[in-house]
């Protein structure tokens, strides 16, 4: 009896330790990713000065609003706030109907080259960006889409991964039982699409939204080679071109990028409780 009484107090002592060292390691783990947004909102409050006389900054300063000045002053922040914004959402709508429309046609409809069609997508998927970058800009030229937001959000409203996304959370999410009742009932294909379907790739389409939007908001390279007058770039570009200046005023240039990060959280609070809900609402419902 006692011999059975110390191994289960053993067993329950190597199983707090084993939990303490799990939670140590996660907290450990969320330490490192939220600090340096922390930092730099911290640095966001100093001047440029006072941030360089330290080795590391620790501590909230006095310079918010001559930062937030400083940061009108050598930039249009709001205007390429408004036009990261305008090119993220559109991007992200449109993306979000295409990529769930042919990834639900990938999924349902059977026809011929099916099979090689989607392969070729997977397999561009493994394509480096980089490559694309010449053809990307030659179209876009020849096209008389430079220095536009279109020819920024356009090319990349269908895109692999989210077709991929679509197609797969099609098959496991909508019961073919179903699309037969609609197709019984009259309904068109379309119809039977908008109507159907769609509700239930919710969280298919919540994923996909925070993964497009993010992509579009940080997009740097495309808005680079494309975009050349300022009242048409986004942030990305604005708070990259500053740097190069004599003195760059970090302080500034750190609170413009603790602004610039807000709405990716925004975006994924608003979209992770959707993709929540539609995974513990019911799929007829």
């Amino acid at each position: 009896m006692f011999a059975l009484l110390e191994n289960t107090h053993y067993q329950r002592g190597i199983s707090i330790a084993a939990r303490t060292v799990l939670w140590a390691f996660l907290l450990l783990g969320v330490f490192l990713t939220i600090f340096p947004f922390l930092w730099g909102g911290l640095l966001a409050t100093h001047s440029r000065t006072s941030m360089f006389s330290s080795a590391f900054v620790l501590s909230f300063s006095d310079q918010l609003f001559v930062n937030y000045e400083e940061l009108l002053r050598i930039m249009p922040f709001w205007l390429g706030m408004f036009n990261s914004f305008k090119v993220a959402l559109i991007g992200t709508a449109v993306s979000l109907f295409c990529c769930s429309l042919v990834g639900y046609g990938l999924a349902v409809y059977k026809f011929r080259g099916r099979t090689t069609l989607f392969t070729i997508m997977v397999c561009s998927m493994m394509m480096p960006p980089i490559l694309t970058l010449i053809p990307y800009y030659m179209i876009v030229s020849t096209l008389g889409l430079r220095d536009t937001h279109l020819a920024v959000w356009l090319p990349f409203v269908i895109n692999p991964i989210g077709i991929f996304l679509m197609r797969q959370y099609t098959v496991a999410s909508v019961p073919k039982d179903l699309l037969e009742a609609a197709r019984l009932d009259g309904a068109s294909a379309f119809r039977t699409f908008w109507s159907i379907a769609l509700p239930l790739l919710r969280p298919g389409l919540a994923t996909l939204a925070i993964v497009q939007f993010v992509f579009l908001w940080n997009n740097f390279l495309q808005p680079l080679v494309i975009l050349t007058s300022t009242e048409q770039m986004v942030i990305t570009q604005l708070l990259r071109r500053v740097q190069g200046i004599p003195n760059t005023p970090w302080g500034a240039v750190m609170l413009g990028t603790t602004v610039s990060i807000l709405p990716l959280i925004a975006i994924y609070m608003v979209a992770s409780k959707q993709m929540i809900s539609g995974l513990t609402s019911g799929a007829v419902k």
